[in-house]
């Protein structure tokens, strides 16, 4: 198994137009592609009226990711409105094998 993880910036009063827009987007893409085994949106209040955005999805292998993300899986995937609320936008995201788990995503 395989953890996609991105993380940016948004304003902290974004936050829940924010949560929405990717549940929408990316949420709705990730559940629809065949191989995704869940994703989480976490949010990080930086205390400067920004806050930390962190989108982890669960993947059974790295070839699902690509069918998600495209042929190189390490560039972030974005949509159209993103700009109007990331104040950072990475242009990579990470990948990390699962190698053991008490979490019920690892017996899929």
């Amino acid at each position: 198994m395989i953890l996609r993880r991105w993380r940016g910036v948004i304003r902290t009063a974004d936050r829940e137009a924010y949560r929405a827009y990717i549940a929408e987007t990316g949420g709705a893409e990730y559940t629809a592609t065949p191989g995704n085994l869940g994703w989480q949106m976490l949010f990080r209040d930086l205390g400067d009226v920004t806050g930390e955005v962190v989108t982890l999805s669960w993947w059974r292998s790295l070839d699902d990711i690509r069918a998600f993300a495209g042929a190189d899986i390490a560039i972030a995937h974005y949509y159209p409105e993103d700009d109007r609320y990331l104040l950072e936008r990475p242009e990579t995201v990470e990948h990390s094998e699962i190698v053991e788990s008490s979490l019920p995503l690892a017996g899929h």
